[in-house]
């Protein structure tokens, strides 16, 4: 059923310069700032900039038939010591989960420096995800992630980039170590909250990983205008 409800919402990409001049583009600019800014409220820890990318992008993501209830915003900007990983109810514009994320292994040592979409780079990608499914893996409960950006991160499913709880994301090895332990490419959280937390993105979720990368800023389809110059032809 994940194929299905994946080739689905990566559909509107084709069509994104069709839809720039839709009647509903109007109003998402407004519905999107107004979000953020509740968002950004709710969390005053996150960078309300990153926030305001993120909503940008979902209502782009809606613009094309998409319903998600649940926000995930991942800034990679920060340290693996800080907490950097929101998650928010839309329908109540409250957060639900702030928690630490672990990025993949060549990405970086504490801070995240390096992006990538190859299968085998062992490294984080950015941009926009739509949740796809749990399964039980050689990590335990996981997360499927569809990556809705080409050349960012649509390779993201075949590279088994998930969300799935890791020891080496813990308070104990950031005061021991100095960062939290690195994965495979994967945004890894507490084993603590694992399963919360992926039960609650898997309630029809879009996350959004933010690096000020600047290639991805300007040629992201989810961060122009959804379908004008920076989106797809």
């Amino acid at each position: 059923m994940w194929i299905r409800f994946a080739v689905l919402r990566l559909a509107w990409l084709p069509l994104l310069s069709w839809s720039a001049a839709a009647p509903a583009a109007t109003t998402a600019p407004e519905a999107s700032d107004r979000l953020a800014a509740t968002l950004a409220a709710a969390a005053p820890s996150a960078d309300r900039e990153v926030i305001r990318l993120a909503t940008h992008a979902l209502s782009c993501v809606r613009r094309h038939g998409g319903e998600d209830r649940v926000l995930g915003v991942i800034d990679y900007s920060r340290p693996s010591t800080e907490q950097r990983l929101w998650v928010f109810d839309l329908q109540q514009e409250k957060l639900l989960f702030q928690e630490w994320v672990a990025h993949g292994r060549n990405t970086g040592d504490n801070y995240a420096e390096r992006f990538s979409n190859r299968p085998g780079s062992l490294m984080s990608s950015l941009g926009g995800f739509e949740a796809a499914g749990t399964y039980v893996g050689q990590n335990g409960y996981s997360l499927r992630l569809q990556g809705l950006e080409p050349g960012f991160n649509d390779r993201a499913y075949e590279r088994a980039i998930v969300i799935h709880g890791a020891p080496y994301v813990s308070e104990d090895l950031i005061r021991t170590q100095g960062r939290l332990g690195r994965s495979f490419g994967c945004p890894a959280v507490r084993p603590q909250v694992a399963r919360r937390l992926i039960d609650t993105l898997n309630e029809s979720s879009f996350v959004f990983a933010y690096y000020p990368d600047p290639h991805w800023l300007s040629t992201s389809p989810l961060l122009g205008d959804c379908g004008g110059a920076n989106g797809l032809e």
